[in-house]
């Protein structure tokens, strides 16, 4: 298989952490001659740097002790005939480098690459401009330190130039299967070429930050046979769960949604949920309000479509049997009364914001949520890492050095679908293989976005006629960043976010 961008995609990639990364290679190597695998990869990465910098007249590689290093003399041997002027900073001892490296430097060093010390590169690294590149393999995904000495030094040079720069394998001092950096020194890199596998590091927490454009090269391995530790969601999910609206259908064959929230002071959180769960497609969206010794709200008018219903989960059982339930956006303190009664009684529930502050906080609360698994009511959980951590009893640190770690801990815990949101969000269930979602960027860090996703997956369920939500929250959460590709420089607010999400699906 040759080099291929990884994203944007319309399909599912497998991501493996660096144990079993390393337990592929040790497997496959087995099968091989002495240094293909290593040659493979230098050719890999030789490739790439000469796509993604043509123009390039001068290339650094900064090559590290380890096989990550060998990975990048074996480039800077293929790239030196080539008529550019290449050198090669070797970070470490010649004579204790592993096989394959120090093979691998024989073979640059038949080649004419120039290796230089760390502390004598500086000359040519003023040389770099725009149009050249340097390459990152200094690090590779069996690093657990945080980058000292001249190896930070050389992450810090490389981070500091003015070309691109391609990190081979793993962006130096990233954790490969969290996604955080190992210390204060990290590369952040243009471009990053993943080897043999992908890493699910490299896709959430900082690593879509550090990592740049993903390119991936499987090396002619196929490690089809092998179950990922979690998979990469295709950019924008399919719509599966949804069938193709019919010709004679109406209102009432696409479900109902209820969202419950809007505490004073935030009524517009039940509003954005509302109107996503609307433009979603769902048939019909009741809203009820909460909080006491207010004025009741009857109209929305920006979407008159939309139902008040004070008290509304209040009523009768089999209505909130019925009814795809979204509750606590913008709830508050307010939120505690409805929740034992939606907790027992809906079907399908959503559980955002002040809910899932209120389950922290409440055993009483979580043993009802509890109780939902066990007669196969559907539930899911969107919490952003405050909340994730909260729910956990842990610091919001806790969860952000291994978010998938924590989503499978909260679907474990509570026994239902949950959506870990934040750069590259995740959506965990039990018995399930975690999804990374593969789209959205910073432009939806602003308010009320969290707010939108919580209906637009309401008004998506409603229409599934499932309980089942996993598939469901894989697509919503999809749908819900791809939204935001068209405003990569700036916020989005989230009145515009709806509109753009139900443009793209008109």
């Amino acid at each position: 298989m040759s080099v291929q961008r990884v994203l944007p995609s319309q399909a599912e990639w497998p991501l493996f952490d660096a144990a079993h990364t390393q337990r592929i290679e040790v497997r496959e190597r087995a099968g091989l001659p002495p240094h293909a695998l290593m040659a493979r990869a230098g050719e890999a990465v030789a490739r790439l740097a000469l796509a993604v910098a043509p123009h390039a007249q001068h290339i650094w590689v900064a090559a590290g002790p380890g096989n990550n290093g060998g990975d990048g003399l074996e480039a800077a041997g293929l790239l030196c005939p080539s008529g550019r002027q290449v050198v090669v900073t070797l970070l470490g001892d010649a004579a204790t480098l592993p096989d394959d490296a120090h093979e691998a430097l024989a073979r640059a060093n038949a080649a004419g690459v120039r290796i230089v010390p760390q502390d004598a590169v500086a000359a040519f690294i003023a040389t770099l401009g725009p149009q050249d590149i340097a390459i990152d393999a200094l690090l590779g995904i069996g690093a657990t330190r945080p980058p000292q000495g001249a190896i930070a030094e050389s992450i810090r040079q490389l981070n500091a130039l003015a070309c691109p720069v391609l990190a081979v394998d793993i962006p130096s001092g990233l954790q490969a299967g969290t996604g955080q950096p190992l210390g204060e020194d990290c590369v952040i890199a243009t471009h990053t070429l993943s080897l043999l596998t992908l890493k699910p590091g490299l896709f959430t927490g900082a690593g879509r930050d550090h990592a740049g454009t993903v390119w991936f090269d499987a090396l002619r391995v196929d490690s089809g046979a092998d179950d990922p530790e979690a998979w990469l969601s295709a950019s924008e999910a399919g719509r599966a769960s949804i069938t193709a609206r019919r010709h004679a259908q109406h209102k009432g064959s696409f479900g109902d949604v209820a969202v419950v929230g809007g505490a004073p002071g935030m009524t517009g959180a039940a509003l954005l949920a509302a109107r996503a769960a609307q433009a979603a497609g769902a048939g019909r969206v009741f809203v009820e309000m909460l909080g006491s010794g207010r004025p009741e709200m009857s109209l929305d008018p920006l979407r008159p479509e939309l139902m008040f219903r004070h008290r509304w989960s209040e009523g009768h059982a089999t209505t909130l049997a019925q009814t795809t339930v979204v509750c606590g956006c913008g709830g508050a303190d307010a939120v505690r009364a409805p929740l034992p009664r939606l907790l027992s009684a809906a079907a399908r529930l959503v559980l955002d914001a002040d809910a899932l502050n209120a389950l922290a906080t409440d055993p009483s609360l979580a043993a009802l949520l509890l109780a939902r698994a066990g007669r196969r009511a559907g539930t899911v959980l969107t919490p952003h890492p405050l909340e994730a951590a909260r729910l956990l009893a842990c610091t919001t640190a806790d969860v952000q050095a291994d978010r998938l770690l924590a989503a499978h801990a909260l679907a474990d815990r509570f026994r239902c679908v949950v959506v870990l949101k934040g750069s590259g969000s995740i959506v965990a269930a039990p018995g399930q293989t975690p999804r990374i979602n593969a789209t959205g960027n910073a432009s939806l860090a602003t308010a009320g976005t969290g707010d939108v996703l919580a209906g637009w997956l309401g008004g998506l369920w409603a229409q599934s006629g499932s309980v089942s939500a996993f598939p469901v929250a894989i697509q919503a959460v999809a749908e819900h960043g791809a939204a935001a590709h068209p405003h990569a420089s700036g916020p989005m607010r989230a009145g515009d976010l709806i509109e753009e999400m139900h443009r793209r699906q008109v």
